[in-house]
């Protein structure tokens, strides 16, 4: 996996007032933490964050560019990050340092693939699964894992045990769970089509009154 690189660096003062002038200065209050070091206090760039960082999807290694050894060529994950209700702008993030040598855990989000046969039928495709918990390395860490649903009838699923996970990620699901799956169709639909079959074979079959006549006009003609 490829690293993103972000500048940053240490702040020396914390609370409310000093962070909303940060803010007006285009920058973001944010800490750097792990297992083997104390919470450091810094500041990031709010549009090169945005940029780089809140578009892409999935989990991405974050090095550090700074002037403070504390944080130069560091790299970290971002473990959260707030953003503002309304204009979107990026409050505060919290990054957690990563160890290139040691495993970690995380979440990695499904792309399900191809089109389902049981959807050209009616069904519904139903994801039940939005994305995996998977144990890695992190330059192995995946942006995403594909899901193929092409073979996929109604009633018919795909299983963890089913996923295929890039080399080098382990998949932490039980193998039995559901990842996707497609429903038959809604009541409401499967009604629709049967009222729509009744009107036809209204049509195709003469009523008992039709038929009365007929046979008496056949009648009065021999």
């Amino acid at each position: 996996m490829e690293t993103v690189e972000l500048a940053a660096d240490i702040r020396t003062t914390g609370g409310k007032g000093p962070a909303r002038r940060l803010r007006r200065d285009g920058k973001v209050p944010a800490i750097f933490y792990g297992p083997k070091r104390t919470a450091t206090l810094i500041t990031i760039n709010g549009k090169q964050f945005l940029q780089k960082v809140a578009a892409l999807e999935g989990s991405h290694l974050i090095r550090f560019s700074s002037p403070a050894d504390e944080v130069a060529n560091k790299v970290a994950l971002v473990k959260e990050a707030q953003y503002h209700p309304v204009t979107g702008a990026v409050l505060h993030a919290d990054f957690y340092e990563v160890d290139m040598a040691a495993k970690l855990r995380l979440r990695v989000p499904l792309h399900f693939t191809g089109k389902a046969a049981g959807v050209a039928l009616g069904g519904i495709l139903q994801p039940v699964q939005r994305d995996v918990e998977v144990e890695c390395l992190p330059a192995d860490i995946p942006e995403f894992i594909n899901v193929d649903v092409s073979g996929l009838n109604i009633h018919d699923a795909v299983h963890v045990s089913q996923l295929q996970a890039p080399a080098g990620v382990s998949v932490l699901y039980d193998a039995d769970a559901t990842l996707v799956t497609v429903l038959p169709p809604t009541v409401e639909e499967a009604k629709t089509a049967e009222a729509a079959l009744g009107e036809v074979a209204g049509e195709a079959a003469p009523s008992a009154e039709g038929t009365k006549a007929d046979a008496e006009k056949k009648g009065g003609a021999s």
